[in-house]
């Protein structure tokens, strides 16, 4: 009976922890890495008024992909049509931030497609890709995400939400041991975690271009084609949001 219950606790949590070990991903085949020379730039939880407007200044001519938080869009819609006629990708992160394991099914998937709604609505197109807020999915979450949208979770973080963290700190946390096809998780808004986390993160994004820069290495959105995503992760840190 034991074994029983640790098995079915096994089963429901391991979607959970995939953005904690890599090879989880790998098994589930959950991409946190892209087949790609590149490094794609990610930025979740706007936008944000304040915030995304700094991250659009700072990354120039560079590309990213905004995973945004429909319930945000619906305030901003402008700003995040400003975001995709930028050139940058616009992806889902739900239409609120929650938790999958704390949700149902049916509201995980009515949530998913008011987001995709607002995000087409305001940018002219839908989402293809999708991230879940925390990195978190339950299986029937993962199930239901994989049958609608494109994966993406991550290789790389800088930690920009936490409150006491610096831009110098967040910039050497998202470029350290980077490779082609890493996958970098940053925020362009303080919605969800410390207040005004974006102002530095908006301060290291130069840093980071810099280190790519640097190491030889383009930005990149992460393309919405699942031929260029892997669960590869071979060599690489564990990371998590």
């Amino acid at each position: 009976m034991k074994r029983l219950a640790f098995a079915a606790a096994a089963a429901w949590c391991g979607p959970g922890l995939a953005p904690h070990v890599p090879s989880l991903c790998d098994a589930l085949r959950i991409p946190r890495r892209l087949d790609s020379p590149g490094v794609a730039l990610t930025f979740d939880d706007g936008p944000h008024p304040e915030g995304t407007p700094a991250v659009l200044e700072a990354l120039g001519a560079a590309r990213a992909t905004f995973f945004m938080v429909g319930e945000q869009v619906q305030r901003f819609p402008s700003l995040a049509g400003e975001v995709a006629a930028a050139g940058h990708e616009i992806a889902l992160h739900g239409f609120r931030h929650r938790n999958q394991m704390r949700v149902t099914p049916r509201w995980l998937a009515d949530d998913l497609a008011r987001g995709a709604q607002a995000i087409a609505d305001a940018t002219g197109g839908p989402p293809c890709l999708y991230r879940p807020p925390y990195g978190i999915f339950t299986p029937a979450g993962l199930s239901y995400a994989r049958r609608e949208y494109e994966l993406l979770l991550w290789s790389k973080w800088g930690r920009d939400w936490r409150r006491r963290t610096s831009a110098q700190e967040i910039a050497s946390l998202a470029t350290r041991d980077l490779r082609p096809g890493d996958v970098i998780l940053l925020h362009d808004a303080d919605w969800y975690s410390a207040p005004r986390s974006h102002e530095r993160t908006a301060a290291a994004v130069p840093m980071i271009l810099e280190a790519l820069e640097s190491a030889g290495l383009q930005p990149t959105g992460s393309g919405s084609a699942a031929s260029r995503a892997s669960s590869s992760s071979a060599g690489a840190r564990s990371q998590s949001m």
